[in-house]
């Protein structure tokens, strides 16, 4: 998968489709990427794509894939890895794709995953060809969320610690790999991401919003795992070295901020 800078940003969340069946070749292509997914917490998350299905927010396909993996620790942050990266795969064949984890009929769903009593199912996505207007629910729920709203760069990345935010301009050569997390999506555009990033270190940090709480389905750690991918998949084609690591750093954070990982680079 290349070009990942164009997918982030041509990437939007499509709860309308055009109606037409995804074509064969595209599933087919879809499988044989679902087999050899990898995410950094070396954790199996098992895909499959599901006919006849449907979710009120969304029209004009009844094609999903569903993600399903063993419970264990880090499940939220590897399967949102993981699914991100099937998602820009699917954008790269002109499929839309819509992050799904609560607006859905979730015990049909995990009845058409074949969930196991040790197994989770976090997260859906319709799959089809996006349509040339969005439904008017759709145009009110983007509106609702503030689906186009971003927080800024600086109000999202810093320098050493949580008092110094880093500019574009001095991040350098880290500053696609940090931007692709800055418009990578979220649940309700929360965006609850941050980056603290030393001499030869990044480190990821989930900044909970009221209302997200913890469990064992999290959302927000959900988004971290998509975080997480931007980020590496942007520093690889970039040639940048990086190396995977869970170690917290001796560095004060505010309140309701909670480390997730790191990433140790090289330029």
């Amino acid at each position: 998968m290349n070009n990942i800078e164009k997918l982030v940003r041509a990437r939007r969340s499509v709860r309308t489709f055009d109606g037409r069946d995804v074509k064969k070749e595209d599933r087919e292509k879809l499988y044989a990427f679902m087999e050899n997914i990898e995410n950094p917490y070396g954790l199996p998350v098992e895909f499959r794509l599901l006919e006849k299905m449907g979710c009120p927010v969304v029209v004009g396909t009844e094609l999903y894939v569903g993600a399903k993996m063993k419970d264990a620790l880090h499940i939220n942050e590897a399967v949102g890895f993981a699914f991100e990266k099937l998602v820009l795969y699917a954008q790269s064949l002109g499929i839309g794709t819509v992050w799904i984890g609560g607006t859905m009929d979730r015990a049909a769903f995990e009845k058409k995953m074949e969930l196991a009593e040790d197994e989770v199912m976090p997260a859906v996505s319709p799959l089809g060809y996006p349509a040339n207007k969005m439904s008017v629910r759709e145009t009110m729920m983007r509106k609702g969320i503030k689906a186009d709203d971003r927080l800024g760069f600086e109000s999202i990345v810093y320098w050493n610690d949580f008092t110094q935010p880093l500019t574009p301009d001095a991040a350098g050569k880290l500053f696609l790999p940090l931007e692709m997390v800055c418009l990578a999506p979220s649940a309700v555009n929360k965006q609850p991401w941050r980056m603290v990033v030393t001499d030869d270190v990044v480190h990821f940090y989930l900044q909970r919003s009221k209302g997200f709480g913890g469990g064992k389905l999290d959302m927000q750690k959900i988004d971290l795992g998509i975080a997480l991918c931007h980020f590496d998949l942007m520093a690889k084609e970039l040639g940048i070295q990086t190396e995977f690591a869970l170690s917290e750093p001796d560095i004060s954070h505010p309140d309701g901020t909670e480390y997730i990982a790191s990433y140790k680079f090289k330029l």
